[in-house]
């Protein structure tokens, strides 16, 4: 009986995580919402502003504190970098490098990861 009530305990405490993490994932995809006037859908550019999607997550976090910072020149972005918090980066910053470019490429031709010129 005990038995029992371990796997039941533990199959409640599975399904609390998974909610949770689906929950985290809709967050995060609001949060990435309104970076799609720049950055287009899902983070897929298609004009001079370079593509979010499959960028590594530390490369995001780390531009994200730059711009925070003013390290690193911006027409909005240090603007927009100061209006989330630490987790709302790191949330972001998760959910853009799990989009994966698919066959799609950048259309702005540049690497914000790799160029400190480069717009974000």
């Amino acid at each position: 009986m005990v038995g029992k009530a371990v796997v039941v305990a533990l199959g409640l405490a599975l399904i609390g995580t998974v909610r949770a993490a689906g929950a985290d994932e809709k967050r995060a995809r609001s949060l990435a919402a309104t970076c799609t006037g720049c950055h287009g859908t899902d983070g897929f550019s298609v004009g001079a502003i370079p593509t979010l999607a499959g960028i590594d997550k530390e490369c995001i976090v780390a531009l994200m504190q730059a711009f925070r910072r003013g390290d690193r020149a911006a027409t909005v972005m240090h603007q927009h970098a100061r209006g989330y918090t630490e987790e709302q980066i790191e949330a972001l910053a998760s959910w853009f490098a799990s989009r994966k470019l698919l066959g799609r490429q950048d259309a702005s031709g540049k690497d914000p990861c790799r160029s400190p010129d480069a717009d974000f």
